[in-house]
């Protein structure tokens, strides 16, 4: 992140239209001016995601669960936030695999509640194999 990176977001959203209805749907920008050139590169390749490693071992994350949101977030879940907050966030999930930034926020819920009332070892596995082929074609944003 940039220094001052919340005041360059505002003037970004006052100042373009499009990126305000972009960040109102999913939270996210596909040019971000928070994010530097070396950030950029770093989520691209998804090495941004690494030192998640330690909070797994720490016991404080899971490999596989619904993405980590702000306690702001969780509004959006509504009635359904008891399904979230059951698991532990997750290094990797289905909204990561299903679309990610090509996603509304309300379809990330979607996907995270859904994964929370069917999460199985199968499901697990399939989530890991299709992260890794996403890490590995490069297509994470």
């Amino acid at each position: 992140m940039v220094p001052d990176a919340e005041a360059r977001l505002r003037e970004y959203l006052a100042e373009n239209e499009e990126a305000r209805a972009e960040w109102a749907t999913s939270f996210k920008l596909t040019h971000d001016p928070r994010i530097t050139r070396l950030g950029n590169f770093l989520r691209k390749s998804s090495l941004d995601e690494l030192p998640q490693l330690w909070n797994i071992l720490k016991g404080e994350m899971s490999i596989v669960g619904p993405r980590p949101v702000t306690k702001d977030e969780l509004k959006f879940y509504g009635e359904r936030v008891s399904y979230y907050i059951r698991m532990s966030p997750g290094l990797t999930g289905p909204w990561q695999v299903s679309g990610r930034n090509d996603l509304a926020y309300h379809e990330r819920v979607a996907l995270d509640v859904d994964y929370a009332r069917n999460c199985n070892v199968a499901t697990d596995i399939k989530i890991i194999f299709a992260t890794a082929m996403a890490v590995l074609k490069r297509t994470g944003r």
